[in-house]
């Protein structure tokens, strides 16, 4: 199976154009993925929501797959993406390649032609960087879990 045996509605909208359910979907995938799954306790309400552009890949009526896009300034002196998840039973098929290259486009459509950062968990740096991010720097721990800054330079 990969991403083309799923049918999946993309969504990209600002937060003010979310409506409450669709928040509510968001905030519950976020929790089980990096809360529940990850056992990692943290502050997810980080302030930075109303500032994003929200990405959300439904399958089913199902949330499936998540990243938030932030212009530069936000989270970085770059646009960022963040908070990049698919639900554990959605791996594998090729869903956050998708995500992922849908967040990148948009940032080049809402922000224009610039790099983009974001902070990779460890484990996941293979799959960063086969979609052109480069990891830069050291490794670093966020909310306990081994991170490293990823950057894409611009096209």
């Amino acid at each position: 199976m990969n991403i083309d045996d799923f049918i999946i509605n993309w969504e990209v909208l600002a937060f003010k154009s979310l409506k409450v359910e669709k928040l509510y979907d968001i905030i519950s995938l976020r929790q089980e993925i990096f809360i529940v799954e990850q056992d990692c306790p943290y502050i997810d309400a980080d302030g930075i929501d109303t500032k994003c552009i929200h990405i959300s890949g439904y399958h089913k009526k199902n949330l499936i797959a998540y990243s938030r896009i932030m212009p530069k300034g936000i989270n970085y002196k770059e646009a960022s993406i963040g908070r990049i998840i698919t639900k554990k039973e959605y791996r594998g098929f090729g869903i956050g390649n998708k995500l992922v290259s849908i967040s990148i486009d948009e940032i080049y459509k809402n922000y224009g032609n610039q790099p983009i950062r974001l902070s990779g968990q460890i484990y996941a740096r293979d799959f960063y960087e086969k979609l052109g991010f480069v990891g830069e720097g050291k490794e670093y721990l966020e909310d306990g879990i081994p991170h490293i800054s990823m950057f894409k330079p611009t096209l």
